[in-house]
């Protein structure tokens, strides 16, 4: 299994982040932070070539459900979704909540982090 779920758009970039965050949205995701890793190097005085912007993202009610069954689910929290350039084609991806969970070896957890995972997955292909 992939630790991650990645795939390529045709959209720039900003394009692509305006159409997640509607998708997130309609699925009662909120975009907590967005953190631009290129302009904070640029910032410190280091570069990286091509944008990279990432995008933590939380369902509260689903965040309610994970912590009340394990409070060590919340290392993973709130979840990551990364849009950035890659060799000049846009990307868009996740860490796998299935994948991160997998460490708690806890069966009813496995479950809710395939839900969040397919409902994830659904709003990046929406946005492709």
């Amino acid at each position: 299994m992939d630790f991650h779920y990645t795939v390529t758009s045709e959209k720039p970039v900003n394009e692509a982040i305006e159409a997640l965050e509607k998708n997130l949205k309609d699925e009662q995701f909120g975009v907590l932070w967005t953190f631009n890793i290129k302009d904070k190097l640029d910032e410190k005085g280091f570069q990286l070539e091509e944008e990279f912007i990432v995008l933590e993202v939380c369902n509260p009610k689903e965040a309610e459900r994970v912590l009340k069954e394990n409070k060590l689910a919340g290392y993973f929290l709130p979840c990551k979704i990364v849009v950035y350039k890659d060799s000049g084609l846009t990307k868009i991806g996740l860490p796998k909540p299935t994948a991160l969970i997998r460490m708690v070896e806890q069966n009813e957890l496995q479950e809710m982090a395939a839900d969040i995972e397919q409902q994830l997955i659904a709003c990046i292909d929406k946005s492709v």
